[in-house]
């Protein structure tokens, strides 16, 4: 039995053989999670019915099991920065929030790099995040 709030023993395994320098993409419903992921990633599907699990949930529940030293997000060609984004710095405080158009964004997510995508019925627009594992400093 685990003590911590991550449970899912597709995402514990896969955490456990990343490193630092590994990514993991958290992507809304919307998101082709299919086609545009690293290649060697494994895939967790969490989007059970619109609106369930939302990006903000399992960020809010990794951001206690890894380090994060980098994190990047989808932003719109035009108009105001989504609101979730206000979210995410609220749960990874002191990380910058590094900006990628759609398409550029497709490209950093198909890093050989990502080791994990988690797929997320989050119905909000630009909810997609890739964070970066940073390093577990010695006890």
């Amino acid at each position: 039995m685990l003590n911590g709030r991550l449970q899912h023993p597709d995402i514990l395994a896969e955490l456990a053989r990343s490193g630092h320098g590994s990514k993991v993409l958290i992507c809304d419903g919307n998101y082709p999670f299919k086609t545009k992921r690293g290649p060697g990633s494994s895939l967790v599907c969490l989007n059970l019915a619109p609106g369930l699990v939302s990006v903000t949930d399992v960020l809010a529940v990794l951001v206690e099991t890894i380090p994060i030293e980098a994190a990047a997000v989808m932003v719109p060609e035009e108009g105001p920065e989504p609101e979730i984004f206000a979210r995410f710095r609220e749960l990874m405080p002191g990380i910058a929030l590094d900006a990628f158009g759609r398409f550029p964004f497709y490209e950093e997510a198909a890093d050989p790099h990502v080791s994990l995508a988690i797929a997320t019925g989050d119905q909000r627009l630009f909810a997609n995040l890739l964070v970066t594992i940073g390093v577990v400093p010695p006890a």
